[in-house]
């Protein structure tokens, strides 16, 4: 039972659980949200049982290609043992529908609606049938999904209004977000075409996704600029992305895991950019 439990949570990637309770709880408060409930609830959700459901089902239904993944086994997430798949789909199941039934009752017609693509969206990505995470550019548009919509149900769920300022960090941050799984897709192109799986990487190569990630990247940039004083200093977050992913601008597809020494580095830098953030979100409240 011990061995089953973690790898269920090993699973889930507890290092990137604040990568999607964080937007959440962010987005609530600076929208006025003040439902200490709801607060609570979303922030648990989107912190593990949302992760569980998201990398669970993954990993299920990745297994083939992550035996081939030599980065597999650490903080990027487990080799999920195929003894444990049926315990992590029940385990997804039951740890989400008490929280979305929760989340529905506390909510509006507008938040259930974003909190329903948000779920779909998690499910598309890696489940038979669907498989968004294998279809080129879809891919990258979906795995954003997944870390935005936790962000635009906190506001809508607060009742917060969408002014131009709020359109333009969403928008950045969906770039930011779409940059990423494209940039974090090039370390995997061996083992993705060996097993099968297409991506944005697979299908466009590792030097034309890394320098597509580095223009998302500074798109994302020039979005903040529009996100009003003090936000727009934010601008420099995705530009600090753009420079980390810069120097594997010409990398060839048959050295494609040389990128994961940029993976490693995105997967900290997200702790450093997040502190920043929080820095100045503090002083953005302080000062509204």
């Amino acid at each position: 039972m011990r061995a089953g439990f973690a790898q269920v949570i090993g699973s889930s990637r507890p290092l990137s659980w604040i990568n999607t309770a964080y937007p959440f709880a962010a987005a609530f408060l600076l929208a006025g949200g003040d439902h200490v409930v709801a607060l609570v609830v979303g922030t648990v959700y989107f912190l593990i049982p949302y992760n569980v459901l998201m990398y669970g089902i993954n990993d299920v239904f990745d297994y083939e290609s992550d035996l081939r993944n030599p980065r597999k086994g650490g903080v990027e997430g487990v080799v999920l043992s195929d003894r444990w798949h049926r315990t992590t789909l029940w385990a997804a199941v039951l740890s989400n529908v008490p929280f979305l039934v929760a989340l529905v009752w506390l909510g509006t017609g507008w938040s259930d609606l974003v909190l329903a693509i948000s779920v779909f969206a998690v499910v598309a990505y890696s489940a038979p049938g669907l498989r968004f995470k294998e279809r080129p550019v879809l891919d990258s548009l979906t795995s954003s999904t997944h870390f935005v919509s936790p962000a635009v149900f906190g506001v809508t769920l607060a009742g917060g209004s969408f002014t131009g300022p709020v359109l333009a960090v969403l928008a950045a941050y969906f770039l930011w977000g779409a940059a990423s799984q494209a940039f974090g897709a090039v370390q995997d192109i061996t083992a993705d075409r060996g097993a099968g799986i297409g991506s944005i990487a697979t299908a466009f190569g590792a030097r034309r996704t890394v320098r597509l990630a580095m223009a998302g990247y500074a798109a994302a940039a020039v979005l903040m600029l529009g996100a009003g004083w003090p936000g727009n200093l934010a601008a420099l977050v995705p530009a600090v992305y753009l420079v980390s992913v810069a120097p594997f601008r010409n990398l060839t597809d048959e050295r494609c895991e040389d990128a994961n020494r940029g993976w490693r580095r995105f997967l900290w830098l997200n702790l450093v950019m997040g502190f920043l953030v929080t820095q100045l979100l503090i002083v953005m409240a302080l000062t509204s």
